[in-house]
Order: C-alpha cells, then structure tokens, then sequence
C-alpha cells in the first residue's frame, strides 16, 4: 500500500535578489583542493547542481550552500531556465548527500567552548555552527518555496542535509540505491532541515517514528512511504537526465509546460521501473503497532506504551530508543508536534532556535565524538528520558535574542 505523498508549498512571485557573481560553472574547492566538492552548470533547460564529496558521502558543507543558493535564485529568475536538477557527480561514490559536515560542526563547538572558558567546557557554539544552520536553513527554504520545477536524483545514501536538499522540491525520485533516513538522535541532534515539517505530514505516525528510531528505508520502500515522489532504477537516470535537459516537456509555443507535463516525463520512466506497488511498503505489517504506541506526546509516555507490549517489536524498538539521546527524544517528539501546526518558514525558524540550543549542550559533541571518532556507545546526560524535564525541553523552543534570530524572505510563499 503506497502512503501519502507529500506536498509543496504554493508558489506566488519571485522575490529581489543581488545579481549572481558566480560564472557559468561553479566549482566550490574541496577540502582537499582537488576535485571540486559541487558543479553547478547549465545543460539546454536545466540547471544542473553536482555533488561531489565521495570521501564524505557528498556531506554538505558551508561552502556548498553558499555557492548553491545564489545560483538556484539566478536560475529562478532566468527565463532560459525551465527545470532545475540536483543529484551526486558521476563517480561521486555511494550517497546522494548523507548528512551535513557535522564534525566540522562538532569541531566547532568544542574550539568556541574552549576559547569561552580555556578549558573547553564552555557553553557557546562558534561561527560556523551559527553560519551553516542558518545558511543550511534558508537554502531549504528556497528550494521547498521554489518557483520552478525542482528535481533531485536521491541516488544513495540520503540522510540528513541530503534530506533538506530534496524532501521538499517537487519531486523526489529513488532508486533501488537510495537509503533514506533521520537518524540524528543517535548523534544528540534532531531531525532538522524542514524535519519538523515533513515527517508529521507522513501517514499516521510514520515520520514519528523514523525520526525517533533513525529507522531507514531502502529503494522502493521511499516511494511508497511517500518520501519519494517517483522510483527510477539507476540505470536509467542518465537518459532521464539527458530527456530533462532537453526539454521535450515544454510547450510547443515555447512557454514553460505544466508541472504536470513533466510529471507524465517522470512517470513514463516510473512505468519502466522494477517498481512493484503490488509488494507492500516493508514497516506495513507494524504500521497498526506503530500507530498505538508513537502516538504519545510525550517519550515517557512512548516509552511506557512499548514497554507494555510483549512483542519482540516493541522489546526490538525499546532498545534502539535506549540507545539514542534522551534529551534528543524528547525535544524531537515536542518539535514535531509543533510542526504539524506551521508552514515551513514556521518550523525552520522553530529548528533554528533548537539547532543553537543543540550547540551548547553535552550530548551533540558526545554523540560526534563517540559515533565518528573514537567509535564508542554515547554516555548521554541525562541517562534517560524520565530524568528530561519539561523545563529543559522549553529551552529549546525559546526564543533567541532578535538579532539571532533566523530570518527568511517569507514573501516566498
């Protein structure tokens, strides 16, 4: 059984931007200064961004949102522009993009907490932990409030950042490569980049689910949970590229076609697929199980319900959740049910103020250490949700100073 598909936020008119000072082809520098880490360039009707970080699994980088956004706005307004696509380079390895550069992130945090008290338990983030979120934020912002046809080829490993790079474009196409997950409370983080608005948006509590359990799903599975829009197998990706570019989609007058026109292009190639909807989506047998037990508003309450249920599921899901950050749990659960209720400018706001909170807490640099560095379980503080207050939740939602604020042209709407 296919799930709900998400929908795009409505289009009204394009917003005032600086000229882009970027050339045809944009190469940002790898960290490495080999291989540049994004291409963006134009091919017939398309513009076209590239990621290509393969050592990092396309992790996205400060400096690949900043040369992204400004070109996806001069394209907005270019009218030789009829479609823009985003996927990994050729030869980019595994993922389409699996997460944000959190370790630089991480880095960060740990040099701005020594500098603060010169003994590296301080609790300020640095700059750049300020910088990329807000950048990251507002670069989804553009994309889920963009005013042409917006592709990504999720051709991989999409977890995190790659997930706010394509959820919200118009359309989202899998392959039988393509692994999708949220998996951020295993880091002491949350499910950020619009994830506050999509996943409560899934069927029943699906999106709950997944964004608490870090639960991933693979290949057909994305399309029919609703994350994907269309499934292509991989090998017909090139093609499909070659007939977006070439615009065979427009209008005969010339004009840009319909949104629709090119959705009959993507299903042409969706019918030439291994795509059997007749199998059911893999989590169909629990979604009942999962309805009943992640509806709860609270985690001890989650908690509570799974640990009344005698089924190895519950006891199999029980550990995982033991596993990740209590404090991630709790003000994961709350910022989803708040986004239920807020258009997407609302809930990147809202995951502003709760990614700058994350920066000074104990458990994100705990979770990177322990997950990318030293390879180690986590010792989260506190140990467990029970001893998560209300109150430290509350400071997450709060807001920030005005001029910490994060700000976006909320004209494109």
């Amino acid at each position: 059984m296919a799930l709900c598909l998400l929908r795009k936020l409505p289009q009204l008119a394009a917003r005032q931007h600086p000229g882009c000072l970027l050339p045809a082809m944009f190469c940002s520098t790898s960290s490495a200064g080999n291989d540049p880490d994004i291409v963006l360039s134009r091919r017939g009707c398309a513009g076209v961004i590239e990621l290509n970080r393969p050592k990092a699994l396309n992790a996205l980088s400060l400096p690949m949102v900043r040369a992204m956004h400004p070109r996806l706005l001069d394209w907005e307004a270019d009218p030789e522009v009829a479609v823009v696509l985003i996927k990994p380079a050729p030869g980019s390895g595994k993922a389409f993009c699996a997460g944000g550069d959190i370790r630089a992130i991480a880095d960060d945090c740990v040099s701005a907490r020594s500098a603060e008290t010169g003994a590296g338990s301080g609790r300020a983030g640095g700059s750049l932990s300020r910088d990329f979120f807000r950048e990251e934020y507002a670069l989804n912002h553009a994309i889920g409030t963009y005013k042409k046809p917006y592709v990504a080829f999720i051709d991989g490993i999409t977890m995190g950042g790659g997930v706010g790079l394509s959820v919200h474009g118009d359309y989202r196409v899998a392959t039988e490569r393509t692994v999708f997950a949220m998996p951020e409370t295993n880091i002491g983080f949350f499910p950020d980049v619009g994830g506050g608005f999509f996943l409560p948006r899934l069927h029943a509590q699906i999106g709950v689910y997944l964004a608490l359990t870090g639960h991933r799903l693979s290949g057909e599975d994305v399309k029919k949970c609703g994350i994907a829009s269309h499934f292509v197998n991989s090998e017909q990706l090139a093609e499909l590229e070659e007939r977006l570019c070439g615009g065979e989609w427009l209008t005969k007058e010339g004009s840009f076609g319909t949104v629709s026109r090119l959705s009959e292009l993507l299903q042409q190639f969706e019918a030439r697929s291994s795509l059997d909807m007749r199998v059911p989506f893999s989590l169909n047998r629990h979604m009942a199980d999962i309805e009943r037990h992640f509806r709860h508003d609270t985690m001890p309450q989650v908690v509570a319900s799974l640990s009344s249920d005698p089924s190895s599921w519950a006891a199999a899901q029980l550990e995982t959740l033991r596993k990740m950050s209590p404090t991630s749990l709790r003000v994961t659960l709350r910022q989803l049910r708040l986004g239920m209720h807020l258009n997407l400018a609302g809930v990147l706001k809202m995951e502003y103020r709760i990614s700058q909170r994350f920066m000074t807490n104990h458990d994100f640099v705990e979770g990177v250490r322990a997950a990318l560095v030293e390879r180690r379980q986590p010792v989260w503080q506190p140990a467990s949700v029970e001893e998560v207050s209300d109150e430290a939740v509350d400071e997450y939602f709060a807001p920030l100073p005005p001029d910490r604020e994060l700000q976006l042209d909320t004209k494109r709407v």
